[in-house]
């Protein structure tokens, strides 16, 4: 069995082109573009916690990269570099060979070098650290967000919550929905490109990305820039067919792990926004509003009316 230090030559080392030097030496040293300042971000997956035993281990490491660049999206930095720390409880090389296959297939997806990390035997742990640029002033941050501002969200929020809500048995969906909540749950797209554009064309003032829930993560934006948000049903995007509504309503706005972009944006914006939709392929719906000075969040029905929120998504240590 080889040990880790061959491990890491023969599955993790690769040529890094945007780097001055990459793994195998005591630090990276990387040279970010003159002018630029860093976007950085770390999150761990833990197996019991963000993925189930037996997880497939390419989709693993797809998703384990995905989710640290879906940070970077949603402050509308470019990705430039990643570092992986993980503990595994052996070294089997056929699980590290299709692991590191996934993870480098996102990183050539969005044009990353892996620069360094470290691996330790323990329990099946992964944490990741990518590393972006974006000028000075100009990233998409959680306390920019104005009074009068329109709500946006990208994609189908839900799908991974319900695909997980099948694996757990709580449900049973058609199968061609069933493997689409399935490729959302494994495989999600972190919406780089749309970040990226919503801060080159000045779209949105600010954004987040949707990882423990639509309502949890607008609270932050509530929260970081001190107004009252509503939200509205009818305006939400449509809930997958031959799905259970009333669980599918309940992923779609408290689920999580979906990772789309949920971003303000002036409403002068709107034609500008739906061009860049039509642009990326990619639909993004207008499904609220910022108002106020009040520090609070509001979920109206189809017709208008006040609902009660019971939950808004997940924590930790709730």
């Amino acid at each position: 069995m080889p040990g880790e230090f061959e491990l890491i030559r023969r599955y993790f080392t690769r040529p890094t082109h945007q780097a001055v030097l990459g793994p195998g030496d005591d630090c990276a040293l990387l040279q970010p573009t003159p002018g630029m300042q860093l976007a950085i971000t770390t999150d761990m997956l833990v197996e019991g916690t963000h993925f189930l035993p037996g997880s497939d281990p390419a989709q693993l490491g797809w998703k384990s990269l995905a989710v640290n660049l879906s940070d970077l999206a949603a402050m509308g930095a470019q990705p430039r570099w990643i570092l992986l720390a993980g503990s595994l409880p052996e070294a089997q090389e056929a699980w590290i060979a299709a692991f590191a296959r996934g993870l480098f297939d996102c990183a050539t997806r969005y044009q990353v070098d892996l620069v360094g990390g470290d691996t330790t035997r323990g329990p099946l742990n992964l944490c990741l650290t990518a590393i972006g640029e974006v000028p000075p002033g100009a990233a998409l941050r959680r306390d920019r967000a104005v009074s009068g501002d329109d709500l946006w969200i990208s994609g189908l929020p839900g799908l991974a919550a319900l695909a997980l809500a099948e694996r757990q048995g709580r449900t049973r969906l058609p199968k061609a929905i069933a493997e689409r909540c399935a490729e959302a749950l494994h495989r999600p797209l972190p919406r780089v490109e749309l970040g990226l554009e919503l801060r080159r064309q000045g779209l949105a003032n600010a954004a987040i990305d949707v990882s423990d829930g639509l309502l949890a993560d607008l609270g932050h934006i509530v929260e970081r820039s001190a107004l009252a948000a509503e939200v509205f049903v009818a305006q939400l995007p449509p809930l997958p067919g031959g799905a259970d509504p009333v669980l599918a309503r309940r992923c779609q706005l408290a689920g999580g792990d979906d990772y789309e972009l949920l971003f303000s944006a002036p409403p002068d914006r709107r034609e500008k926004i739906i061009e860049l939709a039509a642009q990326l392929k990619l639909p993004l719906w207008r499904c609220g509003r910022l108002v106020g000075s009040e520090t609070r969040l509001t979920l109206f029905d189809e017709n208008g009316e006040p609902l009660t929120i019971n939950e808004k998504g997940f924590d930790h240590f709730a």
